[in-house]
């Protein structure tokens, strides 16, 4: 009788588990597929159609466009990977001349802005949620206790990584008209996102935050008593041996000149911007997002990371691996399956997916409904395409140029095919199918 019991408790315990509770288990080691380089000649059909993406991406660059790498990978092997035009063009507002300029490079580090958002933050959580240590329906009050008031108590970790928690764009915390949120503090910084106002009920709208991922660092810190550079450096990009993976590159051993340059005079946008401290000359190996630099001391969950197209596409690869690369485990394939699942109609936990009729612009008009993706506003998109076993890195410093007159945001290039994404994303589907 007390034999069956047992059993029957044991069974009703089993059934109470979470579903991810298998992948906190130590794993066996696998060997994951790795990425090799195999990149086509003209003379192979789909190098052919690959290699014509070359001159629409060159003429842009003759026509005044700053830069840009493109790589694509595909069934593991990456076979296009090219850099054009140049990582610095501009001295504040100074076009240089070309024997002065930088070249672009394959190995030039970018500002990858809001796709920190994906690769550091997000896969920091899948990390995690593997180890067991978060899981993504946690009320984000269970990692930082302050997080109340005003309806915070309800907002889940989800809720902030799909776009949904209530938050507003951004808090402008560098900028004194912040009043009790100005910050050039890290610290204050992070204290002061468990009061930011809702401008929304939680699950009733979408809209993209920086917010939402500047609290989500707060929480990997908070779970990791590590700055979040700290955390991915050692936890994820070194064990993978990306060695071009970091935040604040110019305190790590790079210079100026292995990034590629953003703003030509600092966050002035061309003079039309100014608050007390703000940089004015070239952005060179320091992230150009304001929040991010002046209130978060380079380090923060929404931008920040810098990286080269090599790098990314073994990350990327990690995706369509299901979870790890070579003898390195990120998480289970569970937890990569629940993270790319889509959550609404724009968002999975972190990535944007292919569900609106309206996405070309940044998926090209071939992405499968499979396909996910994410860009960062300094002028990069990174594309991955389960369906295709595909993965498409285009990096840019689009931002790199001038202003148009009276625009803050409106670069005089915006309507090249390089800026619009979805263009150069299409050719390269077109070639490849």
């Amino acid at each position: 009788m007390r034999c069956k019991l047992f059993q029957a408790i044991i069974f009703i315990m089993m059934l109470t588990v979470p579903a991810f509770a298998k992948d906190i288990a130590p794993q066996k080691i696998q060997h994951y597929p790795v990425l090799t380089k195999e990149i086509l000649p003209s003379s192979n059909v789909m190098g052919k159609r690959l290699q014509d993406i070359d001159s629409v991406i060159e003429n842009d660059v003759k026509r005044g466009f700053p830069g840009a790498v493109l790589l694509v990978a595909k069934d593991g092997k990456i076979i296009k990977e090219t850099a054009y035009g140049w990582a610095k063009m501009y001295d504040q507002k100074q076009l240089l001349p070309k024997k002065k300029r930088q070249p672009m490079t394959v190995n030039t580090l970018f500002d990858i802005a809001s796709n920190t958002k994906i690769y550091a933050t997000i896969f920091a959580f899948m990390r995690l949620t593997g180890e067991g240590k978060v899981r993504p329906d946690d009320l984000v009050s269970t990692y930082l206790p302050e997080f109340t008031g005003d309806g915070r108590e309800k907002i889940r970790l989800c809720d902030l990584m799909d776009h949904t928690a209530g938050f507003s764009p951004e808090m402008c915390f560098y900028e004194p008209r912040a009043g009790a949120f100005y910050s050039l503090n890290r610290d204050k910084t992070l204290k002061l996102l468990d009061t930011i106002p809702l401008s929304y009920p939680t699950g009733t709208q979408i809209q993209y935050s920086d917010t939402d991922y500047m609290i989500l660092c707060a929480v990997i810190e908070k779970v990791t008593k590590q700055r979040l550079d700290t955390y991915t450096e050692n936890v994820i990009y070194r064990p993978l041996g990306l060695t071009h993976t970091l935040f604040n590159p110019l305190c790590k051993g790079f210079k100026p000149e292995d990034c590629a340059a953003t703003e030509p005079c600092g966050n002035t946008r061309w003079g039309m911007v100014t608050f007390p401290g703000i940089r004015t000359g070239t952005l060179q190996g320091q992230v150009q997002d304001e929040k991010a630099w002046y209130s978060m001391k380079g380090v923060s969950g929404h931008a920040g990371l810098f990286s080269r197209a090599e790098d990314l596409a073994v990350l990327a690869q990690l995706i369509l691996n299901k979870g790890g690369y070579g003898n390195y485990t990120l998480c289970s394939s569970r937890i990569i399956d629940e993270y790319v699942r889509p959550r609404n109609t724009r968002f999975a936990l972190g990535w944007n997916v292919n569900c609106l009729q309206n996405q070309e612009w940044e998926f090209g008009s071939y992405a499968s409904s499979q396909a996910i993706a994410h860009t960062g506003w300094t002028g990069t998109d990174i594309v991955i395409d389960p369906k295709y076993n595909l993965c498409i890195i285009l990096l840019t410093n689009r931002i790199h140029e001038p202003n148009v007159p009276g625009q803050l945001n409106t670069f005089v290039t915006d309507d090249f095919a390089t800026v619009s994404y979805g263009d150069i994303i299409s050719m390269v589907y077109k070639a490849v199918q």
